[in-house]
């Protein structure tokens, strides 16, 4: 007995084969499609990816710049390495921080601030300087300076840094050096108070009373009220300082008040050194500060 299935099974059937193969069908183009989003998504971020020229602030061009000592190499396309053999680096950075720039210009340390935009834009405040005088460095450090007024957009080039004006050719060009760890270097220290008494700037003072230690040749160059001061000094562990060789000028000032002797006392004595929110103190052992500093940034 042979038992025919019914035609309605077989429509079924066929339906339902058609059915799955609609369902495979959908779901595979489905799987290409996001395939091909998911494609599509890591190309163009891939486009949107800063080139190291690229400037924007946000992008690596800008920020590679920043918190970097940029060594000078050429100026107006001079050589400038023969200055660096003689121990003469000329330097400056950029602090990311608070958008500060602080550099040595030869002789003098220079202070300033910086705006970064986009297409490796930059502008620069006007710098300050200290007032040493090195006739021995040979050097038209308003030369230097001039690049910060003149320049209005920088590129980078295999670690190298080119400050420009327009398109013409670089103002200057530097090489990335090593940053200085301490925080009490490179810094312009203004004086606050001295044995546990407030300073005040007097009206016929030529400038306020401060030093600044350098990094280069580990000197110390300020200022005593009436004369510029000299010397070295030496970083140890635990904020330990200790200054020698200090000297002055001897320049007479009868018309202002003001006892160096008593200033040039805290170089002598002081054994280490401690730092909050940029204020500096400078003592002996655990005594009260001998005196009391604060940095100051033009």
């Amino acid at each position: 007995m042979v038992v025919e299935k019914n035609p309605s099974f077989k429509n079924i059937e066929i339906k339902t084969k058609k059915n799955n193969m609609k369902f495979k069908i959908a779901t595979l183009a489905l799987i290409a499609f996001t395939m091909m989003s998911c494609n599509s998504v890591k190309k163009t971020n891939t486009g949107a990816s800063s080139s190291p020229n690229s400037g924007s602030v946000g992008e690596a061009g800008s920020k590679s710049i920043e918190d970097t000592k940029w060594i000078i190499t050429t100026l107006e396309g001079q050589d400038m390495s023969e200055r660096e053999k003689n121990g003469q680096i000329i330097h400056f950075t950029l602090h990311s921080k608070d958008n500060r720039v602080s550099g040595f210009s030869g002789c003098n340390s220079f202070m300033g601030t910086y705006k970064l935009e986009k297409d490796n834009l930059i502008s620069f405040s006007q710098m300050a300087s200290t007032r040493m005088a090195c006739p021995d460095t040979k050097i038209n450090e308003s030369q230097i300076l001039s690049i910060f007024e003149t320049a209005d957009n920088f590129t980078i080039s295999n670690g190298k840094l080119a400050l420009n004006k327009v398109k013409r050719a670089p103002l200057a060009e530097f090489k990335k050096g090593v940053m200085d760890k301490e925080p009490i270097v490179e810094k312009y220290w203004k004086l606050k108070t001295l044995q546990g008494k407030d300073v005040k700037m007097a009206d016929n003072q030529e400038r306020e009373i401060f030093f600044t230690l350098k990094s280069q040749g580990n000197r110390v160059t300020g200022f005593a009220g009436c004369n510029t001061i000299n010397g070295e000094y030496t970083l140890e562990e635990g904020n330990r300082i200790r200054f020698k060789g200090m000297l002055t000028t001897l320049k007479a000032c009868p018309n202002v008040a003001i006892n160096e002797s008593e200033f040039l006392k805290v170089f002598e004595l002081a054994d280490n050194y401690t730092i909050v929110d940029d204020v500096l103190s400078l003592n002996v052992g655990r005594r009260a500060p001998l005196a009391v500093f604060e940095a100051v940034y033009f």
